[in-house]
């Protein structure tokens, strides 16, 4: 059974054992992991605490087993929201990232996006056929995600609109 919750402080060391794994985190620029220490992650979980709901990070759990994360923030200017998921790989293509990306989409809705994005590397395709099953469609990166920092020349932006 999947379960999908919000993060907590008892999750930042599966937290941290996910950004460590290079498999993982390849195709976000860390291709030997993201290694933060856990004073680091305290202090990502009490800014995501001041953020919520606008901004959100769950756990995903398969009977008991953490599997990953997926999360979302909503840009109340635009109304739009950024979407990610990262699964380590024993969980891949059973399902799971349907599931927690899904869960992600309706809890961003729920807290003000119309529009949802992501913005998969381009050598990820199993994220981008995903996302193309969920109904994302390719488009050009707009100013305020390229603002957020996005680089629309190596990442390729994907967008959903709520109805």
């Amino acid at each position: 059974m999947i379960e999908i919750r919000e993060t907590t402080k008892e999750d930042l060391q599966n937290v941290q054992r996910l950004w460590a794994d290079g498999d993982v985190m390849r195709f976000v620029g860390f291709p030997d992991g993201l290694h933060e220490t856990h004073e680091a992650l305290e202090a990502w979980m009490d800014k995501l605490n001041a953020e919520r709901p606008a901004t959100n990070h769950f756990s995903i759990y398969e009977d008991g087993k953490y599997c990953g994360e997926t999360g979302y923030g909503v840009d109340k200017e635009t109304s739009s929201a950024w979407l990610d998921i990262k699964l380590f790989n024993f969980a891949r293509g059973r399902g799971i990232a349907m599931q927690a990306i899904t869960y992600a989409i309706e809890k961003a809705v729920e807290n003000g996006a119309i529009t949802l994005w992501v913005d998969p590397n381009p050598q990820n395709a199993k994220a981008i056929a995903l996302y193309e099953r969920l109904g994302f469609k390719q488009k050009e990166m707009p100013q305020h995600v390229i603002a957020m920092g996005e680089d629309p020349e190596t990442n390729i932006y994907f967008e959903l609109c709520k109805e």
